[in-house]
């Protein structure tokens, strides 16, 4: 599974603060401790405070780039503002990301095709997220005819079913582990598919122990990435015991070691 960490983002006191402030350190430092802990990719979010978002987004990849050349996945729903990380990102980069609404496809598949970045889009279209698996199967759908249509391989497209928090609407997870399987038979290469983990268990209570069950459930379903708290030691075992009993990853008796020594 691609663990993309998610702690970059200023909605984060101490990110906002390091944004502020134009401090690289605490930024740097979060970079190197996620990708010590198993990410594969590094989120970035100048969050809501940021007065100018295109400079603070431009300063936060520059600032990344002096530690790490590991992808980065631009979180922003501005045109311009993502444009800007993805030029100073590079390729292997990734969109985060578009809903399937097709003005908003329009603009992000051929800007992924333009800058070979992958495209995370979420199962939302003009009538908001839908109920049940069918409803988001099919923006799915619509989404992967879009990238078909303007060149972008489906295997760099990624679709997240949206998770809710599971204390507000508890049929939710379930829906979501539905499109994830069903997603897998959308074309061929299927596109893969994402969460952004931490939304199961936003406002509930055991937010650790959601996080963890929640990932393994999701994985076993096929999920080929997630969005989450890496630094979380737990999950993280939780999510690697997983990989070895799917065969996702060579069994060895210290097959946490061994999994993070072949992730560096």
């Amino acid at each position: 599974m691609l663990a993309i960490g998610e702690r970059i983002n200023g909605m984060f006191k101490s990110v906002a603060a390091a944004i502020k402030d134009k401090n690289p350190e605490p930024i740097q430092e979060l970079a190197r401790r996620q990708l010590a802990a198993g990410a594969q990719a590094l989120d970035v979010n100048v969050g809501p405070a940021a007065a100018d978002a295109l400079a603070a987004m431009a300063w936060l990849v520059k600032a990344i780039r002096e530690v790490t050349g590991a992808p980065l996945a631009i979180d922003t729903t501005n045109p311009e503002v993502m444009r800007a990380g993805l030029e100073l990102a590079g390729p292997g980069s990734l969109i985060n990301s578009t809903k399937g609404q097709q003005e908003q496809l329009d603009i992000f598949i051929p800007m992924a095709v333009e800058h070979q970045a992958s495209v995370i889009a979420l199962t939302i279209d003009e009538n908001g997220i839908p109920r049940d698996a069918n409803g988001r199967g099919e923006i799915a759908l619509r989404v992967v005819a879009a990238a078909m249509e303007k060149g972008l391989p489906t295997d760099r497209l990624m679709i997240d079913a949206v998770i809710l928090p599971v204390n507000v609407a508890q049929a939710t997870p379930w829906h979501v582990l539905e499109t994830i399987r069903s997603v897998k038979l959308l074309s061929d290469p299927p596109p893969k598919t994402v969460l952004g983990l931490s939304n199961v268990s936003q406002g509930g209570r055991l937010r650790e122990l959601l996080n963890r069950t929640y990932l393994v459930m999701a994985l076993a379903a096929g999920l080929d990435a997630a969005i989450l708290d890496v630094q979380d030691m737990e999950m993280m075992e939780a999510m690697i015991a997983a990989e070895v009993l799917m065969n996702h990853a060579v069994y060895a008796d210290d097959f946490v070691k061994a999994y993070r020594a072949s992730a560096n």
